[in-house]
């Protein structure tokens, strides 16, 4: 329903939007950038229910390799946090999961709707959707796990930021970090327009090995970020589930009300949204008041937007040194540069292609700084708007 907060076995979130786990984007300097518009700006209120860090090797993790540490990075702020785990060995992911308690995971999620090669090719991510028992299994292997080292109630109370959990008879009583897993309709396009997506089936199957939640891309793993979300592909998961567990939709939720019509057409009961957040952080906190008042804020000015880029770029230094932040915002830059535009002599809207470069061929954090100084001065501008891009 609109407007209603999200369940998560016994985590009970403050909205019901998430952030993806966005191979390459969700960093710590990110998710703190979403949640900073979240709940910091004013009259923001409240946006972002669950971040969710980039997905994640167990193999990585176990072995403490400095990417995977890095990836799964969190703290204090960061809360609630859903680490997202990919593979195909059910013991691997177990421990993998043990390790994401351990490290402060609000939420547990299994990958099965990667389609990427380098993922699919060593059977995990969407391959699952080929092989239903080997997923079923290695949902079940890590509820299990995830059982065997339930938490506190004091520690609960550490890693659930804005979320709550839903008290037990016995309030002291120890309960288990739950498990959700994310799917794509099914592998084939053939095999969904032909009504035989195993998502429906897949859903029930995990929901009755104790999985809380499923999150649903509405695509195939063959259409990979190409095409229309089907919302209509989503729905049938939302109806063979028949209210067991949530089910959350995700795909091409650009703006608020994209969000809104996702719910309404499918049933879903939250809306993980991907890549539109990267061009709007800020977009948790239009949907959510869209949900819940009806009335979607005005967009932030263009020095708010800017600062916010700033404070991302300084997060990243702060976080990871000054490499990896000029990596990064080089990279990040266009989809940052996606909500800003200006009207040129004309009366033309153009885009900001000269910060876009000047971003690019800066050499140092106070160097891109610098360059955004000088746009909020009234330089760096010009250039055509350019389209979205598909969203995850």
């Amino acid at each position: 329903m609109i407007g209603v907060p999200l369940q998560l076995g016994p985590v009970r979130l403050a909205t019901n939007l998430l952030l993806a786990p966005i191979a390459g984007y969700c960093d710590l300097a990110f998710r703190t950038i979403v949640r900073e518009w979240s709940t910091h700006h004013a009259g923001a209120g409240v946006g972002v229910g669950l971040a969710c860090t980039d997905l994640l090797s167990p193999q990585g993790l176990l072995r403490g390799t400095s990417s995977s540490l890095d990836l799964a990075s969190t703290n204090d702020f960061d809360k609630p946090v859903g680490m997202q785990l990919y593979g195909s060995d059910p013991e691997i992911m177990a421990q993998g999961a043990r390790w994401a308690v351990e490290h402060g995971a609000t939420v547990v999620d299994i990958n099965m709707g990667c389609p990427v090669d380098k993922v699919t090719k060593k059977d995990g991510g969407s391959k699952l959707l080929t092989d239903l028992s080997r997923a079923v299994a290695i949902a079940a292997r890590v509820v299990n796990e995830l059982e065997a080292c339930s938490l506190s109630a004091d520690e609960w109370q550490r890693r659930l930021g804005n979320a709550q959990r839903m008290e037990s008879a016995n309030p002291l009583a120890r309960s288990p970090v739950p498990l959700t897993c994310k799917v794509r309709l099914c592998w084939s396009d053939a095999d969904y327009h032909a009504g035989n997506a195993c998502s429906p089936h897949l859903a029930r199957m995990l929901a009755d090995v104790g999985v809380v939640a499923v999150t649903v891309h509405g695509r195939t793993t063959e259409m990979k970020f190409s095409g229309e979300v089907q919302l209509a592909g989503i729905a049938r998961v939302v109806e063979a589930v028949n209210g067991q567990i949530p089910i959350i939709g995700n795909g091409d939720v650009r703006e608020a009300p994209d969000a809104v019509r996702m719910i309404r057409e499918t049933g879903c009961a939250g809306v993980m949204i991907g890549r539109g957040a990267l061009s709007t952080p800020w977009l948790f906190r239009d949907a959510w008041s869209l949900e819940s008042t009806g009335v979607v804020p005005p967009p932030p000015s263009e020095r708010e937007i800017i600062e916010s880029v700033r404070r991302y770029l300084q997060l990243m230094v702060q976080n990871r040194g000054d490499h990896y932040a000029m990596v990064q915002i080089r990279r990040r830059m266009t989809w940052f540069a996606k909500r800003l535009h200006t009207i040129d002599p004309r009366g033309r809207v153009v885009g900001v292609k000269p910060l876009k470069e000047a971003v690019r061929n800066a050499q140092t954090p106070s160097e891109v700084s610098d360059r955004f100084d000088e746009f909020l001065a009234g330089g760096l501008r010009g250039g055509a708007l350019e389209p979205e891009a598909a969203q995850a």
